[in-house]
């Protein structure tokens, strides 16, 4: 067995676990969860890519996503007026060190979908930030609701304003404009199957854990939609070539 696929198999397992009860979403089980997220995805990303273009990939996503939360905390943009609680662990410029593993964890998994949908790099670029930008539907409620980090002003969205998802966006088309230039000649109907489960995986479990465990339906809508724009015709059209 690949070792992908035993991680994403550990992953699943512990994301069942973290979503059955509110023990199991404390401190350490999220750090926890978060570093075996990034090991499964960086796993998958040199399986399908190689050594020097998986981590350099993962690594430049990573390094930009961080880079652009350093700028966000010091300045208001591109997400809003927000800060960092400690509960992440160590920080840097008021910015979790863990934060950086958010934008590496589900890019991979964002640009092989986005790739499924379209694989004109001026069209999958867009694509793919929003691919990236659907999931965070679901994790920034989860997280501001923890207590991982806020927006003072609050906003429309539990409490999220709407600058927040342009950032991601926005964040995304640099980091995978960045990633296109690293890996010009992906082709993710030949390697991109794990890539395609992990998102698949988060787009089901998340829009069940918000419906039913969690009790927050506009959550599970809103981010089961969002996540679903990418996530069904990229299985369609990886369905249709078996």
């Amino acid at each position: 067995m690949r070792r992908s696929r035993a991680l994403l198999a550990g992953l699943a397992a512990a994301q069942v676990a973290y979503g059955l009860g509110r023990e199991s979403r404390g401190v350490h089980p999220t750090r926890a969860l978060v570093v075996l997220l990034l090991g499964a995805s960086t796993s998958e990303a040199l399986e399908a890519r190689g050594a020097r273009r998986g981590a350099g990939a993962m690594a430049a996503a990573g390094a930009l996503g961080f880079a652009a939360e350093l700028h966000g905390v010091a300045t208001g943009r591109p997400f809003g007026d927000y800060s960092y609680s400690d509960r992440l662990g160590p920080r840097i410029g008021g910015v979790p060190v863990l934060a950086a593993a958010a934008w590496a964890m589900m890019a991979r998994p964002a640009w092989v979908v986005a790739g499924l949908v379209d694989e004109r790099r001026p069209v999958r670029i867009p694509l793919a930030a929003g691919a990236l930008t659907a999931w965070d539907v679901f994790l920034d409620p989860r997280m501001v609701a923890d207590g991982y980090w806020s927006w003072p002003g609050g906003g429309r969205y539990e409490g999220i304003p709407a600058t927040n998802f342009l950032g991601w966006w926005l964040t995304g088309l640099g980091v995978f404009t960045v990633w296109a230039a690293i890996d010009p000649d992906d082709a993710p109907l030949d390697d991109g199957d794990g890539a395609l489960a992990l998102y698949a995986w988060t787009w089901i479990g998340e829009t069940f854990a918000n419906a039913v465990l969690w009790r927050r339906p506009v959550v599970a809508l809103a981010g089961g939609a969002a996540m679903g724009a990418f996530a069904s015709p990229a299985l369609r059209r990886r369905l249709t070539r078996r």
